[in-house]
C-alpha cells in the first residue's frame, strides 16, 4: 500500500511550534472551554469525529489531524477519509503526538476537534425515551464510561449537569470510546433545570441510590420501566445528596444479592440504563 505522504520530513517537529503549543493548550479546561476546542486520541476516536461531519454552522467537526508517517500508513482509509472531507492532515513526529495526548502511549494519531454537545432545549424536543442524567459525576473515566454504555443500551441522550466533570477531558472521550458522537450530549444544566425539563416532557425520573427504597427488580415486575425514563446518576463517592434525591419521582436502588457492598457508577448505570432499554422493548414498553 503506498503512503499517503512523503516520508522525508514531517511537517510538525518542533514542541515549540504556535500549531503544536495551541494543541497542547487544550490540556486545560478553560482553554477547552474558551476554543470549544477539545483533542481526540487514537484512530478510533479521530474515525467517528471525521465520520461525525459537519456542524450546524457548517464547519466540520474536525478542525485538523497530526499524525505519524507509521499511523498514517496503519490507517489509510481514515487518512483517505479525512482527505475526502477536506479535514486538514499534518505529519508529526512520534514527540510532537506524545506532546499532544495524554496517553503513556499514543498510538500516533490525534485531531483538533470542535465541540458537538447539543442543547438541553433540543435533547427535549426530540422526545427522548431513555436518558441518563449526571449529576456531581467527577471522574472523568467514568464520565465518559456511562456515555458508552448509554449509547450501547440505545439511550436517546445524555445529560451532564453544570457541577459534574467536563465532557471534553482527555479520560472522558477516550473512555467513551466514540460514543461522544454517536447520541446527543447536554452539558452545563443545572441538576434542577435538569429534572425539571425532563419531568415536563413526559418523561419519569428515577434517581439511582444503593439507599432507594423502591426496588429494580420490583420496577422491573410492575412494568413501570417500559415508560419514557430518565436515570439520575451521583458522584462517585457519596452518590446523590438528599435534596437531589428529593428532586426525582422515585429513588431506586440496584438489589445486591450476594455480599459485594455496593456497585460502582459505570455497574450500577449499565445494569438501570440496560433494565430501561429491555423494558421499553417489551410488549407494552414505549418502543414496542
Amino acid at each position: 500500500m503506498s503512503l499517503p505522504f512523503s516520508q522525508s520530513q514531517p511537517e510538525l517537529t518542533s514542541l515549540r511550534s504556535p500549531r503544536v503549543n495551541a494543541a497542547r493548550r487544550l490540556s486545560r479546561r478553560a482553554q477547552r472551554g474558551k476554543e470549544r476546542r477539545f483533542i481526540a486520541e487514537g484512530p478510533q476516536a479521530v474515525r467517528e469525529a471525521v465520520d461525525f461531519g459537519t456542524l450546524p454552522d457548517g464547519s466540520h467537526s474536525v478542525v485538523e489531524i497530526y499524525t505519524t508517517f507509521e499511523a498514517a500508513e496503519r490507517h489509510a482509509d481514515l487518512i483517505a477519509r479525512a482527505r475526502a472531507e477536506r479535514v486538514p492532515v499534518l505529519t508529526a513526529t512520534d514527540e510532537v503526538i506524545a506532546a499532544v495526548c495524554q496517553t503513556v502511549t499514543p498510538q500516533g494519531i490525534v485531531a483538533v476537534c470542535r465541540f458537538v454537545d447539543a442543547t438541553f432545549a433540543s435533547v427535549l424536543a426530540a422526545k427522548p425515551r431513555l436518558v441518563a442524567l449526571l449529576a456531581n459525576v467527577r471522574d472523568p473515566g467514568n464520565a465518559g464510561t456511562v456515555l458508552r454504555t448509554a449509547d450501547a443500551a440505545g439511550a436517546d441522550a445524555v445529560v451532564l449537569t453544570d457541577a459534574s466533570v467536563d465532557l471534553y477531558n482527555p479520560k472522558a472521550v477516550r473512555a467513551s470510546v466514540g460514543s461522544l458522537y454517536h447520541l446527543p450530549v447536554a452539558v452545563g444544566v443545572p441538576v434542577e433545570e435538569a429534572v425539571a425539563g425532563l419531568r415536563e416532557a413526559g418523561i419519569r425520573v428515577l434517581a439511582a441510590d444503593g439507599a432507594g427504597d423502591r426496588d429494580l427488580d420490583a420496577e422491573l415486575d410492575e412494568g413501570t420501566l417500559g415508560a419514557p425514563t430518565a436515570w439520575l446518576f451521583g458522584n462517585e463517592a457519596w452518590g446523590l445528596p438528599e435534596e437531589t434525591r428529593a428532586l426525582a419521582d422515585a429513588v431506586v436502588r440496584v438489589p445486591i444479592h450476594g455480599h459485594a457492598e455496593s456497585l460502582n457508577l459505570a455497574t450500577a448505570a449499565a445494569v438501570c440504563l440496560y433494565a430501561s432499554a429491555r423494558a421499553q422493548r417489551a410488549p407494552g414498553g414505549c418502543r414496542s
